[in-house]
């Protein structure tokens, strides 16, 4: 799968922008504000519908607008092509229209494009909180298969009600309110246990992929695990709510399940959150984003569209070539604020100043 051509209209920065990209490697150059990542943003959203950044979607309009386009023209291994055109309303509804038919739910569009955003963001998946670390592994998961995300949006919703009604019992379980916690627990069960089994099986897969990677960027031999072992597994989360029903109804809130699951890694045999090195940090989370693009491509037969988002700054040397030896065939953006190290060779050079290319050259 590639991006021949991106559009963009009242995104962000950009008030009507094209870009046309290269199979291989294209590298977009501009200064700090100018629309290096917005562009990259942009790409991604139209994988994951949402923000890499973590920006809500009025953020994406720019400001004085009612809504923004990214419209993608795709082509596909077999040569055939699809028109993608996104629209992000500010005050409302998005749409999505793929080959100008209009989808009945915008989140149908997910499975069509896939990302890979490497951004010097990615330390939170090390330094942040478990939500971030959650959230890698399901992303991985719906790139893989797009039913995974019915199956999170579900546990978020069913989530929801049973923390709706420990909030209305107010501390106290009445009849009524336990025969209605029954059934929102046996619910909470199913699709959380299915859940928690398809990350744990993810993390079974890829742990020798991010090990093979980091030892690649690392340029040395070392020991590198993730463990998720979340306590409910291990009984089933139906017996794990009932061990905690009287707790949850005096603290109004769901404390079990995998809205508070955690993905451990270690280097060395050591926490990598607080005994790891920033470099040696840095380095882990480039190899947790390798690993799933390794992983997405393999499973899907596809290798999703790579994006380096002002990260090579981010490296020394030794390790921005260790990188760039190491990314796999197929397209690849690359975003930077200074020139193009010497271990990169782009295939086409875009240059962008406010909003707009000023320059497109052949690299």
């Amino acid at each position: 799968m590639i991006v021949e051509r991106l559009e963009l209209i009242d995104f962000r920065n950009y008030v009507s922008g094209s870009f046309d990209l290269t199979s291989g490697t294209t590298a977009i150059i501009g200064g700090n504000g100018h629309g290096k990542t917005n562009l990259a943003e942009s790409l991604a959203y139209l994988a994951t519908l949402s923000s890499f950044r973590g920006a809500p979607n009025d953020a994406l309009v720019r400001a004085g607008a009612e809504q923004a386009v990214i419209r993608a023209t795709i082509r596909h291994d077999d040569g055939q092509t699809t028109l993608i055109e996104a629209e992000l309303v500010a005050a409302g509804r998005n749409r999505v229209q793929v080959n100008k038919q209009k989808l009945g739910r915008v989140r149908d569009l997910l499975g069509s494009v896939r990302v890979t955003v490497f951004s010097p963001d990615d330390l939170t998946l090390i330094k942040g909180g478990p939500g971030d670390r959650r959230r890698y592994l399901d992303d991985t998961l719906v790139a893989l298969a797009t039913k995974y995300d019915a199956v999170r949006l579900e546990v978020g919703r069913i989530l929801k009600q049973r923390n709706s009604l420990l909030k209305q019992a107010a501390g106290h379980l009445t009849s009524e309110i336990e025969t209605t916690l029954d059934v929102w627990d046996q619910k909470f069960a199913e699709v959380a246990d299915q859940f928690g089994y398809a990350r744990a099986t993810l993390v079974a897969r890829i742990t020798p992929m991010v090990q093979e990677a980091y030892e690649h960027l690392a340029g040395t031999k070392t020991p590198v695990e993730l463990t998720y072992e979340p306590d409910w597994r291990q009984i089933g989360l139906a017996a794990a709510l009932e061990a905690v029903r009287n707790m949850d109804v005096r603290r109004g809130v769901s404390t079990v399940g995998p809205h508070l699951d955690e993905l451990n890694f270690r280097i060395n045999g050591l926490p990598s959150r607080t005994h790891a090195s920033q470099g040696e940090q840095r380095t882990l989370a480039l190899a947790l984003r390798l690993a799933a693009h390794q992983l997405v491509t393999e499973r899907t037969g596809t290798a999703p569209v790579l994006v380096l988002d002002d990260v090579l700054s981010e490296l020394d040397d030794g390790r921005t070539t260790a990188l760039l030896q190491h990314i796999p065939p197929g397209q690849v953006i690359i975003t930077t604020a200074t020139e193009l190290p010497p271990a990169a060779r782009a295939d086409r050079i875009l240059r962008i100043e406010a909003g707009r290319v000023s320059g497109d050259t052949a690299g």
